[in-house]
């Protein structure tokens, strides 16, 4: 969350000439509600399936497209890495916190209505993160430069 995934997504998808999907706006579009009405309707445990299949899908069915995972994706998806290159945006606490205050995201985003569950979801995903990915960039850069780094690396492997 407030990593940056679906800015540094869609600039990447623009230089590298490939379609971009954002797997939160995909359920939503295929649910018909808003992440929030998801969370608040179903619960997260039925969004995390969602996201499951979502991932299914995504590795049956796409390919060469540049794709932004929700937060939790990589929390209950284990096959990531069957979808295509995984790149962690890594970025402290304090620049996520002041990202979703300065768009004031928290309303649409379920598991950031407070600072402490924010901050538990930052702790406890750092490691799944990093151990998912195939990249990890420094995303307190800026978005041109994390897309070149991103591209000069995919290019190397």
């Amino acid at each position: 969350m407030g990593s940056g995934k679906s800015t540094v997504g869609r600039c990447l998808a623009r230089a590298s000439d490939r379609y971009f999907l954002d797997t939160d706006a995909l359920i939503e579009t295929s649910h018909k509600q808003t992440i929030a009405e998801i969370f608040a309707n179903a619960g997260e445990a039925q969004f995390r399936l969602y996201e499951r299949d979502l991932a299914a899908w995504l590795a049956a069915f796409v390919k060469g497209a540049v794709i932004s995972s929700g937060g939790g994706m990589p929390t209950v998806c284990d096959n990531l890495r069957e979808i295509g290159f995984v790149v962690y945006l890594q970025c402290d606490f304090e620049t996520i916190k002041d990202r979703l205050d300065h768009e004031a995201e928290r309303d649409k985003r379920p598991l950031a209505v407070s600072i402490d569950t924010l901050c538990d979801k930052f702790v406890s995903r750092q490691e799944i993160y990093e151990r998912s990915a195939d990249l990890i960039v420094d995303a307190t850069q800026s978005v041109k430069v994390i897309t070149d780094t991103i591209m000069s690396q995919k290019g190397a492997q």
